[in-house]
């Protein structure tokens, strides 16, 4: 099963502000259902939270150490290698991690690919991409796009493959 991870990041590796997407991009979201819907997606309950619902036509797993948190909808599990194996049991081909900082941390050295959105902004935030050894990838992708009346923002779509394992 491939690993892949899905995020929006601005110039200056914000991800998130106040528990929220920091930008509203339609473009980003329809990429990201495109690439997820059907598949298994990983995240923490922060992420969870702050989408505010079940992703519908996704298996949602949501990765936390509390061992009583339940929510409907969702597999609750207790580690990163924990939903890869049911994901992987499920008989799933490419699991998408989908935030936040701490589950892109966790992921990045087993993660197979990177489908990032690149919003051309510095802005403020509370929440960051993680860094990692860009000569481990290679990007096999790019598309640029200009601001427009519903994307506020320039923005690239970047597909990462990794070429090297640490």
């Amino acid at each position: 099963m491939k690993v892949s991870i899905v995020v929006a990041v601005s110039e200056n590796n914000v991800i998130g502000a106040n528990n929220k997407l920091p930008w509203y991009l339609p473009a980003d979201l329809k990429r990201f259902k495109e690439l997820t819907l059907g598949h298994h997606t990983i995240m923490g309950r922060k992420t969870h939270e702050s989408i505010g619902k079940v992703l519908p036509g996704r298996t949602n797993i949501l990765v936390t150490r509390n061992p009583d948190y339940i929510k409907e909808g969702v597999v609750v599990v207790n580690s990163l290698d924990n939903a890869y194996r049911l994901a992987e049991k499920s008989g799933e081909k490419e699991a998408f991690v989908i935030g936040g900082a701490e589950i892109f941390k966790e992921a990045l050295p087993k993660a197979d690919r990177i489908y990032m959105t690149k919003v051309i902004v510095k802005i403020d935030g509370d929440v960051f991409f993680p860094s990692f050894d860009e000569k481990q990838w290679k990007v096999i992708s790019r598309n640029r796009y200009k601001a427009d009346e519903k994307n506020p923002y320039r923005y690239e779509f970047l597909t990462l493959l990794r070429i090297n394992r640490e």
